[in-house]
């Protein structure tokens, strides 16, 4: 009869070489979970270079499209500055045309109070009221002009009568018949005049004397 021990019990023989197969397998297994573990590394920064290109290429989509609408708002902006000076412009030559078509209307009134007052007619409330209406043209920016003695230009003169005189040396205005007006440099009526030219030959004559002072050597000494 075969006794027992207690608290003991018998473990079955392993082969040594079943041991050895069993640590090459846990090695290769260990092996296998490394190399799966590092492609995934790889994924996943591939994954990040390719969320920041897509951010860059987002980036500069959005600048390009700033850069337009910055251009369309200066494009914009100045095309209103344009228009705005084109408005005032245009609005200053309306009123300076409504200003010289009132004046003209006027300008028969201004050659009646200058004709009274060249015959001393400008007297008592006539004169009053001449002198008003006078301040309120000139505030208006009206200007009279036109002056005996000064050259003749055709641009602001109006030659209604012609002759010829001897003390002049160029085309002069020798009479006012009426004054020219003006608005800055806009001309309402040019100034009528009387001209007087310098007589024919009057300029020769004193070249062919000196032209015969100059052949005989100079005037003869008495």
């Amino acid at each position: 009869m075969t006794e027992e021990t207690p608290g003991f019990e018998e473990k079955p023989d392993v082969p040594s070489g079943a041991a050895d197969d069993a640590a090459e397998a846990a090695a290769e297994t260990s092996s296998t979970e490394e190399g799966s573990a590092a492609p995934a590394g790889d994924a996943n920064q591939t994954g990040t270079t390719d969320q920041a290109a897509g951010l860059t290429a987002q980036l500069d989509q959005v600048r390009t499209a700033l850069s337009e609408r910055t251009a369309d708002l200066q494009r914009l902006q100045a095309e209103y500055q344009n228009y705005r000076r084109r408005v005032e412009r245009d609005r200053v030559a309306v009123k300076e045309v409504a200003v010289a078509n009132l004046l003209g209307e006027l300008l028969p009134v201004l050659d009646d109070i200058g004709r009274a007052r060249e015959h001393g007619e400008l007297v008592g409330g006539f004169k009053s009221v001449a002198e008003s209406l006078e301040t309120v043209v000139a505030k208006m920016g009206l200007q009279q002009f036109g002056k005996e003695g000064e050259p003749f230009d055709p641009t602001v003169h109006e030659a209604l009568m012609h002759s010829y005189a001897p003390d002049v040396t160029e085309t002069t205005c020798v009479a006012i018949l009426q004054p020219g007006y003006r608005i800055g440099e806009r001309t309402i009526r040019p100034a009528r005049v009387a001209v007087a030219e310098p007589q024919p030959g009057a300029a020769s004559a004193p070249k062919e004397e000196k032209s015969a002072d100059e052949e005989s050597g100079g005037p003869e000494e008495g």
